[in-house]
């Protein structure tokens, strides 16, 4: 019997859907096959995670007509075209039809590519995400946000196409590395200092950042409702990305990896780090640059930031880190755009920023 800690909604009128978060979710037959209304299921894992997970999803989801099971290669290499040919290859070759429901069980990848095959097969069929790292759970698994990467740009195919349902388990953060936990906790302390919710930065000042680290449960599911409940509000509120969810303000999911982060991520896979580590490294350097830039300004919020950030991941060598900013897609007309925290739900857009002035940003504790 699973154990719901939390359960949200995100509200997207017809379209709206559940996020459940508790414990020995995958082992509720009733939950998983609520979402799973048809007699043929795509289940899309990776090589890491089916072996420890795919056969309680399979039998969660009771007897059915047809059951397709693809284990993709783990790595952000394999989130190609070539990767979702694949996937199209083997759900036509077993007649997959309309009615087929495409579940993704894995990490941030998976979730990715499984949401943007079923966005396109049958020019659309239902999904439902079973995200097995923090860092899925607190935000890719949320929002519709499906892709798959180009040697030009990253996350530069792919479409919105919300899933059916998420499904948080507990138990399979139990499984992961010190260094993935880590990128989740990145991505929750983003949430408390960008989206204005005060009360998840002091939350997280609480001792909680150490107890998530640690996988205690109830600290982690509260973390994971925090996040998930900002995050719906937007998706909510502009879901393609009209305005509200495009101000940096508005995006704790997003903007400060990608104005101070993405082009880490170049690198991110080769030397064995998740993207969460780099939204980690950019949240850290983000406000020191602010302060350094605003000597006189909001000491307090510096203050209550430098308490939040110490969960955050320290990523790359600074002369490393120069060279990928320089590198990064944000920059426009030969200038790099950093969004910069001035305060607890305060964040600004700069374009004036200079290699010298970032790198002693990086230099100050």
């Amino acid at each position: 019997m699973s154990l719901l800690m939390h359960t949200l909604r995100v509200e997207l009128g017809e379209r709206s859907y559940p996020v459940y978060i508790g414990r020995d979710l995958l082992a509720d037959p009733a939950l998983v096959s609520r979402h799973v209304s048809g007699a043929q299921v795509v289940l899309i894992s990776n090589e890491t995670v089916a072996p420890l997970y795919a056969d309680r999803v399979r039998a969660a989801l009771g007897e059915r007509q047809l059951v397709t099971e693809i284990v993709l290669p783990d790595g952000e290499q394999y989130k190609t075209l070539a990767t979702l040919a694949e996937i199209f290859d083997r759900v036509m070759a077993d007649r997959h039809s309309r009615g087929t429901t495409f579940v993704a069980l894995g990490g941030g990848v998976v979730g990715d590519i499984a949401g943007f095959a079923a966005a396109c097969f049958q020019r659309g069929v239902d999904f439902v995400q079973i995200p097995t790292t923090l860092l899925a759970q607190v935000d890719s698994s949320v929002g519709g946000k499906t892709a798959v990467n180009h040697p030009l740009g990253k996350n530069m195919i792919g479409a919105f196409h919300q899933p059916r349902a998420v499904l948080a388990d507990l138990n399979t953060l139990h499984t992961l590395p010190a260094r993935e936990l880590s990128a989740g906790l990145a991505e929750v302390i983003k949430y408390g200092l960008i989206a204005r919710r005060r009360a998840s930065t002091r939350w997280l000042e609480a001792d909680h950042a150490h107890r998530c680290w640690r996988a205690k449960r109830r600290p982690l599911a509260e973390a994971i409702e925090r996040s998930c409940a900002i995050k719906a509000r937007i998706v909510a509120a502009d879901e393609r990305e009209g305005g509200l969810r495009a101000h940096p303000q508005s995006r704790p999911h997003l903007r400060p990896r990608h104005r101070d982060g993405t082009g880490l991520r170049r690198v991110a896979a080769r030397r064995g780090r998740g993207g969460g580590n780099d939204a980690g490294a950019g949240a850290v350097r983000a406000p020191r640059l602010y302060r350094r830039r605003r000597s006189g300004g909001r000491r307090r919020a510096a203050a209550r930031h430098a308490s939040a950030r110490r969960a955050a991941a320290r990523a790359m060598r600074r002369e490393h880190f120069i060279d990928l900013m320089g590198r990064d897609k944000k920059v426009v007309d030969g200038r790099l755009r950093l969004v910069l925290l001035a305060a607890i739900g305060e964040a600004r857009i700069v374009d004036d920023v200079d290699e010298k002035e970032l790198l002693g940003s990086s230099r100050q504790g």
